[in-house]
């Protein structure tokens, strides 16, 4: 920053209320520089952030955090406010290891009222403060910042119809960067917005309201009467029908430029002196300031470290994402039956091709995984494959849906469960360790977890045309690891790596195979020999894999996945159960995985390389 900086004195929210107006733009350019230097350099998501500046710098300049409470909803647009919020100097540590995380923290800072990950929730949980702040008599506000995405999930809609009936005072501010929620973009809707937030104007209708309701017998029937006389000179001298919100029982002001920080506070000040929830229409441009994001706000939403000069990013690889999608397009050329479906991921899961090439079977169906899951059932009592491509963590929200539409109808439909596994710098909220353990619990459910690219695509044939009911396929984020040359895919349940007949037996799945090689050679550089029994199919899995193992000494089992419901969990029950004399190690994950690089967690966890030769070590001393 320049010697004049403005950002080198802020140092909390209140300082805002010192700035005028060009200070305050100026500002928002100055957070911008820092946002786009710190994802530069850790990766982290970048449009979204860019494009919330000065709604952020209005929101902290008006209202007073931390009594007033924000919720950010998903919470990966909350960089500006971490940084108005005393965390500017810790964030060049966002996103990794110890440092500051990508999303809102509740243990982080005392201005972040509510841990966010997922979509959809923001609204839910500001209500329930805000109404919990009517119980204990206090007088701060509770606002909800929600993006038009998020508000295609069913629980954000579920949210809005319970607050529209309340009555709370709650102010629910949406962040529009598609201009395509409301109809009423247009000059008239703007002209009623910029008369019904003006102070006077307010002040006019309160006392209005309030002196017709305190006229006795017929006070509260004749403010009734005025307000749907109002509503009728909208509709029939102006043409302004109420849009969903005001149906909803919100007070709607909207549209309003996310840009102009002067506009902004005027409606953030009207909805703090209007009563009930108030809607603010809020429209922004997904990566506001930097070319690269501005133009391409997809690629930018979530990057790697990327070089600020040229937008490009610092590496890249070909991952098990990119296959994936190769393999749709190669069998959706011959069968009309394959169809793919994501919930607003189609580029983080590789279906971008196939969305351009087969946009007839390609279903993009917003951030609404529970939906996802049903609409696929649909398609499958109709005799077409339907496949849908989620990530794993976002996979949570769908379990009754696969419980009672899939798997109770036995209908056909393939999940392919992306970022299964450690993810990394995104955290506890995104760590693909839940998936197995609750697809356990469903009965007819046939996992699949490849080691290799190959086996990926061969996994992914096996569940779209050879297997029943529900077939899912998981798989890590990032590209393929160290396989040993002599180890090959046989297509089977499960595949033997060395010596059947030896003392110590590792058994594994997924890309945990190459930790396991590499452990397994050195092991046997200090004389210690082990073989390996890699499970390919994971759910049901293979009485014949537990039986051939029963008589060696020590079985090792390590699992990327919670321990408790785990398929390392099934397999011990099954091998004693077989009779199994020897010991059992379990090593799998408990508890939550916090931010870091995907080689220091499993490495914390003990499931690399030199954890699994720990283990192995210490139990055979």
């Amino acid at each position: 920053m320049t010697e004049d900086s403005i950002l080198d004195n802020i140092n909390s929210p209140s300082d805002l209320k010192k700035l005028g107006l060009d200070e305050l733009n100026k500002l928002s350019d100055e957070i911008r520089e820092e946002i786009i230097y710190a994802v530069s350099q850790n990766g982290g998501h970048l449009a979204s952030n860019l494009g919330v500046v000065e709604l952020t710098v209005a929101i902290h300049s008006v209202f007073n955090t931390p009594e007033d409470k924000i919720v950010w909803d998903v919470g990966h647009q909350s960089y500006a406010h971490k940084i108005l919020t005393g965390r500017r100097e810790q964030l060049k540590t966002i996103r990794t290891e110890g440092g500051l995380s990508g999303f809102p923290k509740r243990n982080e800072s005392e201005y972040d009222c509510f841990d966010t990950g997922h979509s959809s929730t923001s609204v839910s949980a500001a209500f329930g403060i805000a109404c919990a702040g009517s119980i204990n008599n206090e007088k701060n506000y509770t606002i909800a910042v929600i993006g038009d995405g998020a508000l295609s999930g069913g629980l954000a809609l579920e949210a809005l119809n319970s607050v529209g009936k309340s009555k709370e005072n709650l102010i629910v501010i949406l962040n529009d960067n598609k201009m395509s929620i409301s109809k009423n973009v247009g000059s008239m809707a703007k002209h009623l917005t910029r008369l019904r937030i003006r102070p006077s104007y307010l002040d006019a209708k309160i006392k209005v309201h309030s002196r017709l309701s305190n006229i006795p017998g017929i006070g509260k029937r004749l403010a009734t009467m005025i307000s749907r006389m109002k509503a009728w000179i909208r509709l029939n001298f102006f043409g302004h029908q109420k849009n969903m919100f005001e149906q909803l029982g919100f007070n709607y002001y909207g549209p309003l430029d996310g840009h102009d920080i002067s506009q902004l506070q005027t409606a953030m000040r009207a909805a703090k002196r209007s009563r009930g929830p108030v809607m603010l229409h809020v429209c922004t441009k997904k990566g506001k300031g930097y070319e690269f994001a501005e133009k391409d706000p997809k690629i930018f939403h979530g990057i790697s470290a990327f070089d600020i000069e040229t937008g490009e990013p610092k590496s890249s690889s070909k991952g098990y994402s990119n296959v994936f999608g190769e393999f749709m397009c190669e069998n959706a050329k011959n069968d009309k039956r394959l169809c793919a479906i994501t919930a607003a991921m189609a580029m983080g899961t590789g279906l971008s091709d196939f969305a351009k090439k087969y946009k007839s079977r390609f279903y993009d169906v917003g951030i609404a995984e529970e939906h996802a899951v049903t609409f696929a059932c649909g398609l499958a009592a109709g005799n077409v494959i339907p496949v849908f491509a989620v990530y794993s963590t976002f996979l949570q929200r769908s379990y009754d849906q696969i419980l009672h539409d899939a798997s109770l109808q036995k209908l056909h439909i393939v999940l392919a469960i992306d970022r299964a596994g450690i993810v990394g710098e995104d955290g506890e909220t995104h760590q693909g360790i839940f998936d197995t353990a609750f697809l356990n619990t469903i009965p007819d459910v046939t996992i699949f977890s490849p080691s290799s690219f190959a086996e990926l695509e061969h996994m992914l044939e096996t569940a779209v045309y050879k297997t029943e009911g529900v077939a899912a396929v998981r798989y890590p984020r990032g590209g393929e690891l160290y396989l040993p040359e002599d180890y090959t895919y046989d297509g089977e349940d499960y595949t033997f790596y060395g010596n059947k007949n030896c003392d110590n037996i590792i058994v594994t799945c997924g890309r945990l195979f190459s930790y396991a090689c590499q452990a397994k050679e050195e092991l046997m550089q200090q004389g210690i020999e082990t073989c390996i029994l890699k499970l390919n199919k994971i759910k049901p899995v293979s009485k014949s894999a537990v039986q051939k193992i029963s008589g060696c000494k020590h079985c090792f089992f390590f699992e990327e996945g919670i321990k408790s419901g785990g398929v390392g969990q099934t397999f011990g029950l099954m091998l004693y159960e077989s009779g199994f004399a020897g010991k059992y190690h379990l090593e799998a994950i408990e508890g939550y995985v916090q931010q870091a690089k995907v080689d220091s967690s499993l490495r914390k966890l003990g499931l690399d390389k030199e954890g699994m030769i720990n283990t192995i070590e210490k139990a055979l001393k």
